[in-house]
């Protein structure tokens, strides 16, 4: 697993997924807890959708 999701996306995913699954905990819909998968890709920095696709948002060396 090489690590394909860089600084911004990393981010963001985090942002995201803190607010669905804040928002899921506190009463929302139960479709907020999808939160959880952009949460782990962020903390994991792989997302294995990337890879399909030919995608990484790193930097290149």
């Amino acid at each position: 697993m090489k690590a394909n999701v860089g600084g911004i996306d990393r981010v963001l995913r985090l942002t995201v997924g803190i607010g669905l699954v804040g928002w899921a905990a506190f009463g929302g819909p139960v479709w907020a807890w999808v939160g959880v998968v952009p949460l782990l890709t962020a903390v994991v920095g792989f997302c294995p959708v990337y890879p399909i696709f030919g995608f990484s948002s790193c930097r290149k060396p």
